[in-house]
């Protein structure tokens, strides 16, 4: 028995003029699961979260939320969905309670309660105008209004920004919850450790090309590796290029300092032809790994380039 994703984006393209915001992008996202979208900034994801929302009309492709096309049901999607935008504009004169009451009216009321459980949680001041809180303080207002009707996909689009340590944990704490009664979050960041830290899969986008989607657990599996080698005398970071496995090789005096996946038998074999004195190895932080991910991706299609030119 299948059941139909959550949120399924199918082929989307979007062109601004004669630029390509986001190409031929597809993918599906499941009930009952954090999925996370992360690419550096102008790589097309919040073009991804518009056109989904049809805040946008795609060039081509079509977008589904709970089955329904985003484009003809558009109204019916809103009644089960929350969404936080990036860049998050809310009525200045109003107060932060003042705004959920509007919003609350506009869907024909909520449950207070769960409202004044959300307030507490994230320890926001509702009795100011929301023109005179600080960013952090918004975004626990635009935080609250996402997930007031208890909805059942919630879109999130650079939701942390200006938050505290301790309300970023109770915001992940609330997320599994949410997703732990058989809903699902959409999270968007530029920031692989945010998502690392509550993500069940996540994709991975760039110049508007979907580049992979990957389980986290999978992913950490993959995380490179550094090691450090100690040898009596200078030994040329040459030496090691183009060992299966090893990238990123540099030298300094006598120490060697390369990063690895895989097997690690053949830069040690390569490191014992030199009298190595001592090994050391560490994971590779996650977000390096991201890093290296995008720089793989650069050089393949900067290398597709220069062939098409030839």
């Amino acid at each position: 028995m299948t059941t139909t994703p959550v949120i399924e984006v199918d082929h989307l393209t979007k062109l601004f003029g004669n630029f390509t915001a986001v190409d031929d992008v597809s993918l599906a996202i499941e009930q009952g699961e954090i999925f996370g979208f992360l690419g550096p900034n102008g790589a097309g994801k919040s073009t991804t979260i518009r056109a989904i929302l049809d805040l946008i009309r795609p060039t081509s492709g079509t977008c589904r939320v709970l089955g329904l096309d985003s484009r003809k049901d558009a109204v019916e999607i809103r009644r089960s969905l929350g969404f936080l935008p990036s860049d998050l504009a809310l009525y200045p004169n109003l107060t932060g309670k003042q705004t959920l009451q509007y919003l609350a009216n506009l869907r024909g009321g909520i449950d207070w309660a769960w409202v004044d459980t959300l307030t507490a949680r994230f320890d926001a001041d509702l009795s100011k105008k929301v023109g005179e809180l600080s960013s952090g303080n918004r975004q626990k207002v635009g935080l609250i209004q996402a997930f007031m009707h208890r909805p059942r996909v919630v879109i999130l689009d650079e939701p942390i920004t200006g938050l505290d340590p301790l309300v970023q944990l109770e915001f992940h704490n609330l997320m599994r919850e949410h997703v732990g009664e058989g809903n699902t979050v959409f999270l968007s960041s530029h920031t692989l450790s945010e998502v690392e830290r509550v993500a069940d899969r996540v994709g991975f986008i760039r110049r508007g090309h979907l580049i992979a989607v990957e389980a986290m657990a999978d992913l950490q599996d993959k995380a490179l590796r550094r090691i450090t080698l100690e040898f009596p005398e200078p030994v040329p970071a040459g030496d090691f290029q183009g060992i299966e496995g090893v990238h990123e090789v540099s030298a300094e005096g006598a120490s060697v300092t390369a990063q690895y996946e895989g097997s690690m038998a053949p830069l040690l074999k390569a490191a014992t032809a030199h009298g190595v004195l001592s090994v050391s190895s560490a994971t590779v932080d996650l977000d390096e790994m991201f890093l290296e991910f995008y720089r793989d991706e650069v050089e393949a299609s900067g290398e597709a380039e220069q062939g098409s030119a030839a």
